[in-house]
């Protein structure tokens, strides 16, 4: 059995404004996405984030979206030129990234977050700038790409290391995109039933369409949402079970 990392969006409180069991789910997950101040989170939340990251050896990693508080980042934002948005980009890995270096700590990979994310899976030109603003930073850094979708195809084009990713609480379409959140049964709720979801895709090294559809994917890490409200469960329970399975649950 593989080795799978396992990841979660963590950070996106800001101000008084509380979001998440971030500590707990840092005692699960192998890789955290910090939201950069855009969609979610504040400079305070990203250093506390960060330092928490480091005390409990989690990768870290940056988690850039559309600025939009309000809309939690998962309203589609359209008619922005590929310069503002490969700057938009490169402005939110780069303001996290300096707090983890003054924080000591590593920042490993970049994952895009809820509508630019859902945009870029079927947009491969918008895809491209995201890729290519993740390596006009680095040639290290990971790209966290959502498996089967533009975002891969455009972080193999760009060069430079990926993670394909699969998700526990999400279905999917037939075409390896997630199901929209307005749709019932777009979002797992249930721990056991999550569980199922995932140990099924790394064993069959597939994702299971809505309908039934097998499309083939490679996963490499696994999402839990820590926006999820069972998302501490959840993501124990997953952990849980892949590692009764004989997977072994580390950091890519």
């Amino acid at each position: 059995m593989p080795t799978i990392d396992l990841n979660a969006d963590l950070g996106e409180s800001f101000g008084a404004w509380r979001m998440g069991r971030d500590a707990e789910m840092l005692d699960i997950v192998t890789s955290a996405n910090i939201a950069c101040g855009f969609h979610a989170g504040d400079p305070a939340e990203m250093a506390r984030t960060v330092g928490l990251c480091l005390a409990k050896g989690v990768g870290i990693g940056a988690h850039p979206g559309f600025d939009d508080l309000q809309g939690f980042g998962r309203r589609q934002i359209t008619g922005t030129s590929p310069e503002a948005l490969g700057a938009m980009i490169i402005y939110q890995i780069g303001a996290l990234q300096a707090i983890a270096t003054a924080e000591g700590a590593d920042l490993r990979h970049v994952k895009m977050h809820g509508a630019l994310s859902n945009m870029c899976m079927t947009d491969r030109p918008m895809a491209d700038v995201f890729a290519r603003a993740v390596r006009r930073l680095s040639d290290d850094l990971v790209i966290m790409a959502v498996a089967a979708t533009e975002i891969e195809h455009a972080a193999l084009a760009a060069g430079g290391p990926l993670v394909r990713e699969v998700f526990a609480d999400r279905t999917y379409n037939d075409d390896g995109t997630l199901v929209s959140r307005s749709q019932p049964g777009a979002v797992i709720h249930d721990a056991a039933q999550a569980a199922d979801h995932v140990l099924r895709m790394v064993e069959d090294q597939a994702i299971t369409s809505i309908n039934g559809l097998k499309v083939p994917v490679r996963p490499e890490t696994i999402c839990v949402h820590g926006d999820n409200p069972e998302a501490v469960r959840l993501a124990a329970k997953v952990r849980e079970r892949l590692e009764g399975a004989g997977v072994t649950v580390a950091r890519f």
